[in-house]
């Protein structure tokens, strides 16, 4: 049986693969029923279908080349993951916070800031 902690961590695992692989699909099986998204300054808060392409919109804009993992945290109730995408336009840090919804974490926040180097 599945605890609460491995429930955490294959939320998490599987959205950094998700990232990787730069699909919106894949990505979208871990959002709440509604997820905010922030690109580059503009928040806005989406049901799971319209995040779902937001996402997939940002992807095929932004073709990815890497996703590293910078921290990954854990609180009760809460946990995070920062990275860093590499893009063929240019680098993003991106923030992804999930949330405990019963027995399952779920993604209720995106943040793609880009970098400027």
């Amino acid at each position: 049986m599945l605890t609460s902690m491995s429930l955490k961590t294959i939320s998490v695992d599987g959205i950094i693969e998700a990232f990787k692989l730069g699909d919106a699909s894949k990505v979208s099986k871990y959002f709440d029923n509604t997820v905010e998204i922030t690109l580059t300054g503009t928040t806005n808060t989406y049901s799971k279908r319209q995040a779902e392409l937001v996402i997939r919109d940002f992807f095929s804009k932004n073709v990815i080349k890497q996703f590293r993992v910078i921290h990954k945290a854990s609180r009760v109730n809460h946990q995070c993951c920062l990275g860093e995408l590499e893009t063929a336009n240019g680098p993003y840090r991106v923030s992804i916070y999930f949330k405990q919804q019963l027995s399952r974490q779920l993604l209720h926040e995106i943040r793609f800031e880009r970098l400027y180097r």
